[in-house]
């Protein structure tokens, strides 16, 4: 069966520094098994930081993977905005090749009025280049478009899917508390997860779940999808049947937990799944 690994997204709470490092070092400790670094506000991890970093992880046995900064949107009405969107998403994929993350999560778009069927189209294109110069500067990285949480982004699960599908480099991640506050409720019990990993196994094949990708937490939200995330005992998130459905289906891959309380509720998350 393949090994499905919990984390944090972040420094875990309890490190002794908000470095990368001590990070690292803490999830080890706490005997976790991944952690995401934060690239949200920006990439300002230099290059001898970066090896520190891939030398700790290796050191620990700990797996990393990046989260791109939130300043991006392929579906900018000006053209240079969509270039440093690109940009931003390749600076992280270099700073990432150095320190050993091979995972990159990104928010890829807004719809910004604009039919989904065009957003897609025009993120699509945007990716292909991106891709291309991945591929042309030799970057070990696996990009993943996220399924999110408000419904003026692009990013449904299908979406997602379909791009993955499409532009086989591309892997997806699937937020599961987006989804759930994304469709006001819905998506929240283990027939439904059953469902959605079905999806997943239809549209990228086995291997869609071996290397799954999550993102999960407690969610609040209103009418345009996601409000505010909570720890998992704050909210309705039904994170007990989603590790039955994963465990149903030999998931394998990393779940990054995004709640306030970050390493409480990973260690909730693998002590819940290693007790099914």
């Amino acid at each position: 069966m393949a090994k499905l690994l919990f984390g944090t997204g972040g420094t875990p709470r309890s490190s002794k520094s908000t470095s990368s490092a001590d990070g690292i070092r803490r999830i080890r400790e706490l005997g976790l098994g991944c952690m995401e670094l934060e690239f949200v506000q920006g990439v300002k991890m230099g290059e001898k930081t970066a090896l520190q970093v891939r030398e700790v992880a290796e050191e620990n046995g700990v797996r990393l993977s990046a989260h791109a900064p939130y300043f991006l949107n392929l579906n900018a009405k000006d053209p240079e905005k969509i270039n440093a969107s690109r940009e931003r998403l390749l600076q992280t994929a270099r700073i990432c090749h150095l320190c050993g993350a091979k995972e990159i999560v990104f928010h890829a778009a807004y719809y910004m009025g604009d039919h989904p069927s065009k957003v897609y189209d025009m993120v699509k294109r945007q990716m292909q280049e991106v891709l291309g110069q991945i591929e042309k500067e030799n970057l070990s990285i696996r990009l993943r478009p996220e399924v999110t949480g408000e419904v003026t982004q692009f990013g449904t699960l299908e979406e997602v899917l379909n791009l993955c599908s499409e532009l086989k480099e591309l892997a997806p991640c699937v937020d599961f508390a987006h989804w759930h506050a994304r469709n006001q409720g819905a998506y929240n019990t283990y027939d439904e997860f059953i469902s959605i990993l079905g999806n997943i196994e239809r549209a990228l094949g086995r291997a869609g779940l071996d290397e799954i990708h999550i993102h999960l937490s407690g969610i609040g939200w209103g009418k345009h999808g996601e409000t505010k995330h909570y720890a998992l005992k704050e909210a309705d998130m039904n994170y007990k049947d989603l590790l039955r459905a994963l465990k149903e289906r030999g998931a394998g891959g990393m779940v990054v937990c995004e709640s306030p309380i970050l390493e409480e509720d990973a260690l909730l998350l693998q002590e819940t799944y290693r007790a099914l």
